[in-house]
């Protein structure tokens, strides 16, 4: 099957959408001065039959990450949630990444699509609007509830970089939530000076695998590439108050730093963190923009 792929160029940078894999980017590259194009996002294999996880980057509503406990409890009421992923036991990154996107505006440097959703009590509506423009890219994301009743809505971003030995990773951030075996919470700790968790000035990944989720951030990351690969700034909406961390290891070509709107489970944690209670058509807002140098280079 050959997916539909919208495509927005301008001269600087490319990227291509893919309607039927939950609105997510393919691939974005950014032009050499020599006309070759080098990958900004890791690019998709186009193969359908491997998901939307086989992407560049996906969308994450009406909530990020896992949630525990076949639900969560809101307002007096126990919601159901199935799980939606093959191989996952547990509800995981909402399903605005299984949904077919229809294209409301098009233009060469601007795409304005939506979806409707549906799973567990959650019924909505999702917009993304991806403007390319000279040496960034900004993908806006908004939600709106379409249910009768207010719930807790969360977003987020899923990018995945390419991976290289001279991968490395910088941005600020005050605490790390720990994983169990289920990768759900497991406590939370301060991040220190000397920490193995601090990325404040800048450095490579781990050896091993990496998925916590990172509290507190300063909202921006630097990912640099080392040369003749693209480096770049990614920055998040202020309501993006964490980012996940996830690589399986130094073998893998691909990671991620994803700026979500709360931790995992949070719809089963104290005080719900980073969820925004939505009555009916109530919409939470949230923005990602990665930047690179306006001839390609670091950033």
């Amino acid at each position: 099957m050959v997916a539909e792929r919208i495509v927005l160029d301008n001269g600087n940078a490319r990227v291509e959408l893919v309607p039927a894999l939950g609105g997510g980017i393919a691939r974005l590259d950014v032009r050499h001065p020599n006309g070759a194009l080098l990958p900004v996002l890791r690019p998709w294999n186009g193969r359908m039959e491997d998901g939307p996880f086989a992407l560049g980057c996906n969308v994450l509503v009406p909530f990020s990450n896992r949630i525990s406990g076949g639900g969560f409890e809101h307002d007096g009421t126990f919601h159901p949630v199935p799980a939606n992923l093959r191989g996952e036991p547990l509800p995981i990154h909402g399903d605005g990444f299984q949904r077919r996107w229809r294209t409301l505006a098009r233009r060469s440097e601007f795409l304005e699509v939506e979806c409707d959703g549906e799973i567990g009590p959650f019924r909505y509506r999702a917009r993304q609007i991806i403007t390319l423009a000279v040496g960034k890219l900004t993908v806006k994301l908004d939600v709106e509830n379409l249910s009768e009743q207010a719930l807790p809505f969360g977003v987020g971003f899923h990018p995945w970089f390419p991976r290289n030995a001279d991968t490395r990773l910088r941005f600020r951030a005050a605490e790390i939530w720990l994983e169990d075996e289920h990768h759900l919470p497991a406590g939370r700790q301060e991040i220190g000076d000397a920490s193995d968790w601090n990325f404040d000035e800048g450095r490579n990944l781990p050896d091993d695998w990496i998925n916590n989720a990172f509290g507190e951030w300063g909202g921006e990351a630097v990912i640099t590439q080392g040369e003749g690969a693209v480096s770049l700034r990614l920055s998040a909406s202020d309501n993006l108050a964490y980012a996940l961390v996830f690589s399986p290891g130094s073998k893998a070509d691909f990671f991620c730093i994803e700026p979500v709107s709360h931790p995992v489970d949070a719809h089963n944690l104290e005080g719900h963190p980073g969820l925004q209670v939505l009555e009916h058509r109530q919409k939470l807002t949230a923005s990602m923009t990665l930047k690179w140098d306006e001839r390609y280079g670091t950033q």
